[in-house]
């Protein structure tokens, strides 16, 4: 698990960004943050590599989370 790079683009009014970022904390999941609602650039790459607009997007290495799934997360942090 330790090996795992993980992302999560949030923005700071998204209760379920919130929730995954609480739930990766908990795990003792370092993970790196961008706010998109700040950082245009951030928000450009997220819909660049994922096609989304909305948040949160978890990406696990490089598989993609859209929305707050602990099931999925853990699955991919597992592998």
């Amino acid at each position: 698990m330790a090996d795992k790079q993980v992302i999560i683009y949030s923005t700071p009014t998204c209760p379920y960004c919130k929730r995954a970022k609480d739930y990766l904390s908990r795990q003792g999941i370092n993970y790196t943050e961008y706010n998109v609602a700040l950082d245009r650039k951030a928000a450009k790459e997220m819909v660049k590599r994922t096609g989304q607009l909305g948040v949160p997007v978890v990406l696990i290495d490089d598989e993609v989370i859209v929305g707050f799934h602990q099931a999925q997360i853990d699955k991919l942090l597992s592998q």
